[in-house]
């Protein structure tokens, strides 16, 4: 099979730049490139694999609108709009009514005509539309027969591996997945989604880091107290050899390479109290401003003390805490999550992390949004988890930058004892 997603980003591009003042859409049989068939019962509906994270990038990243097309009865236009922006709330796509086109109620003719049908309404309507994803071969041949210019991108959505009577026009690309790093490449990021390259806990990763363009980088700062060194270690020192220990970066080290490249700082405090004013005191010994200054630790480590200690000592930087454990409650209780995250900003907070996987993060996400608070998102485990994170549009993305698609090669914070590694080759 074909690169489809590629062939859909660079045709989309080209009809942009050709009609710059035009409304640009992209067509989707919603059954069979959108909703996954084998998984869906009744009302339930579940999106094929990455389907609706297509979906945002084209819309927000390629500037074309995305319509639907379905034989589902007219009737049901109500149920079936409530289902699909059900679906999006997690990533952050909704469904126009104006963009939904069924069967008319009574409507003959076979499934294909009437898709074929709901792109030829579309242009009755004044959308260009510019390309089109469809499961059947028999309803492309149907659309690729109403465009006389050839202008409309034809993809088969092979999505669940069935065979599909009838042969697909000549011109028509067939895709087997939805894969994002072929429909974004890395210069196609929005700029105003901040970047952090995770773990620089050890040298390999530090030397990564510093030889890339990304600007910020973290790493777990531990305050050990067997060399009374603050020191670069993911997990906790307590069980740790003595050994082991001595050989850690420490922050020290770290802070004065990345003041000499002009990197920004984020430190993950592991510890409060004596930690925290030692910590600032090094930063402040390297020169970091604000501006290149971000403070992260668990409530639990810090506390209010240790809270409004960060914020007056540095009350321009980014101060952040991981707020994951609130998930289950913001679902339940919404009112009292967005009191206790106020009480937090109050106290100083001026960002909230939340991780990518966790089950409640798509619900507490979307509320922490409309509650106007700052997040970052973290937990992204490969290009694909990362692209669908950014694509959330967040404040920021936390990182190991394990993407070796686009040649970074982030080892991770070495948590657990366990790093990323790479096969080597010969030029």
């Amino acid at each position: 099979m074909t690169n489809w997603m590629a062939a859909l980003a660079a045709h989309c591009k080209r009809a942009r730049q050709q009609h710059p003042g035009d409304r640009l859409l992209v067509v989707f049989d919603a059954d069979g490139a959108l909703i996954d068939r084998r998984r869906s019962f009744g009302a339930a509906l579940r999106p094929y694999s990455g389907a609706l994270e297509t979906v945002r990038w084209l819309e927000t990243g390629l500037d074309c609108a995305v319509g639907l097309v379905s034989a589902r009865p007219e009737s049901a236009r109500a149920e079936v709009l409530a289902a699909l922006n059900a679906l999006g709330v997690a990533r952050r796509v909704v469904f126009e009514d104006a963009r939904l086109r069924l069967r008319p109620d009574g409507g003959a003719g076979d499934e294909s005509a009437a898709r074929a049908a709901g792109v030829r309404a579309f242009q009755a309507a004044g959308w260009r539309v510019v390309a089109v994803l469809d499961s059947a071969p028999e309803a492309l041949a149907a659309v690729a027969a109403q465009d006389e210019a050839g202008e409309m991108l034809l993809l088969h959505a092979a999505l669940d591996g069935a065979a599909r009577a009838g042969a697909l026009p000549p011109r028509a690309l067939s895709g087997g997945a939805y894969r994002l790093a072929d429909l974004i490449a890395e210069r196609d990021l929005p700029p105003d989604v901040g970047l952090v390259w995770h773990g620089l806990n050890d040298e390999p990763n530090v030397r990564q880091f510093l030889a890339s363009d990304i600007v910020w980088g973290e790493c777990d700062v531990h305050l050990d107290p067997r060399s009374d060194r603050l020191v670069l270690h993911h997990d906790r020192l307590d069980d740790a050899p003595t050994e082991d220990v001595a050989a850690l970066l420490t922050l020290d080290d770290l802070l004065a390479r990345m003041r000499e490249r002009g990197k920004a700082v984020k430190l993950d405090l592991k510890g409060g109290g004596p930690l925290i004013g030692r910590a600032l005191a090094l930063i402040e010994r390297h020169g970091f401003d604000d501006d290149h200054l971000w403070l992260n630790g668990y409530l639990r480590f810090l506390g209010e003390a240790g809270v409004r200690q960060l914020a007056e000592a540095r009350p321009g930087a980014i101060l952040q805490a991981p707020v994951d454990f609130m998930g289950a409650l913001a679902v339940s209780l919404p009112d009292h999550t967005q009191a206790i995250l106020a009480t937090l900003r109050g106290w100083g907070m001026n960002r909230f992390s939340l991780d990518f996987m966790s089950a409640e993060r798509p619900q507490f996400y979307d509320l922490m949004l409309r509650w106007g608070f700052e997040v970052n998102l973290y937990g992204v485990v490969d290009l694909e988890t990362f692209l669908a994170a950014v694509l959330l549009h967040p404040r920021s993305v936390t990182t190991d930058f394990n993407f070796p698609q686009w040649h970074y090669y982030g080892r991770g914070s070495g948590q657990g004892g366990r790093y990323y590694e790479y096969e080597q080759r010969a030029p």
